[in-house]
């Protein structure tokens, strides 16, 4: 008789403890995700290595300073005829690392990418990457996930550089027709123009400039439907130059 009492006292107790850790399971579940486009990690590259130096090797007063992914890198590649014509009018350093997700950004900020740089305009361009699936082809990040670290990078060039204008641009169209990454990158767009506060940060969006009527790019745009060439490097400059004299200006 006292082993069934035991028994069945200590069935209660299992019971209440399962209960008590079902009822506390979405708190701690909560605890635990943590949105990845916000944790600093390095991109382990050359590139990574040489954009930090250049902004070590080089500090002082700039009137832009370029943030980005590849798409910024490639100013010194498809660009650099364009990038030689900016640079002649404004002193200028480029940031952009190839690969890069929001999450590298953020971890340059932290070994001190922006420490001894004081540029008037930062232009920030990031988040493609960050759209990519897989290899299991499954999304790795939600767009809210990606809002949010895009969102960080822009809110820590406020913290780290104060008296520094933000341009953020557009994510930039992606894919040789309609698809679904394109799309979403769209929606990301629609919430960070909503950073847009006329004062020290300003969104520019001329993404629909890249396409084609019939929403195609062009290989003579971007050739793999990513990276713009020449003539994707020249909407740029021309699409930010009023802002940028605006800005500068003031």
């Amino acid at each position: 008789m006292k082993i069934k009492l035991l028994l069945v006292a200590a069935l209660a107790v299992l019971l209440q403890f399962n209960a008590t850790a079902q009822s506390n399971a979405p708190a701690a579940m909560a605890e635990i995700h943590k949105n990845p486009a916000l944790i600093p990690v390095k991109h382990v590259t050359k590139r990574t290595d040489d954009v930090l130096e250049r902004a070590k090797a080089a500090p002082g007063n700039y009137d832009i300073e370029f943030i980005g992914d590849s798409i910024t890198q490639g100013w010194e590649g498809n660009g650099k005829n364009v990038w030689q014509q900016l640079g002649s009018k404004y002193k200028i350093i480029n940031m952009g690392v190839g690969g890069d997700r929001t999450e590298h950004v953020l971890w340059r900020f932290d070994q001190g990418q922006l420490d001894g740089i004081k540029a008037k305009v930062a232009v920030v361009m990031i988040g493609t990457n960050n759209s990519n699936k897989n290899k299991d082809g499954k999304e790795q990040y939600t767009d809210t996930e990606i809002l949010e670290g895009v969102t960080a990078i822009v809110n820590e060039i406020r913290r780290r550089q104060p008296d520094t204008k933000v341009l953020l641009l557009g994510i930039f169209p992606r894919g040789k027709t309609f698809n679904a990454q394109r799309g979403r990158l769209l929606e990301i767009n629609q919430a960070l123009a909503r950073l847009d506060d006329g004062q020290h940060i300003f969104y520019l969006d001329f993404g629909s400039q890249f396409i084609e009527n019939n929403g195609d790019i062009s290989p003579g745009m971007m050739k793999d439907a990513l990276h713009p060439g020449e003539a994707g490097y020249k909407i740029w400059a021309n699409a930010m130059e009023p802002k940028l004299k605006e800005l500068l200006a003031n």
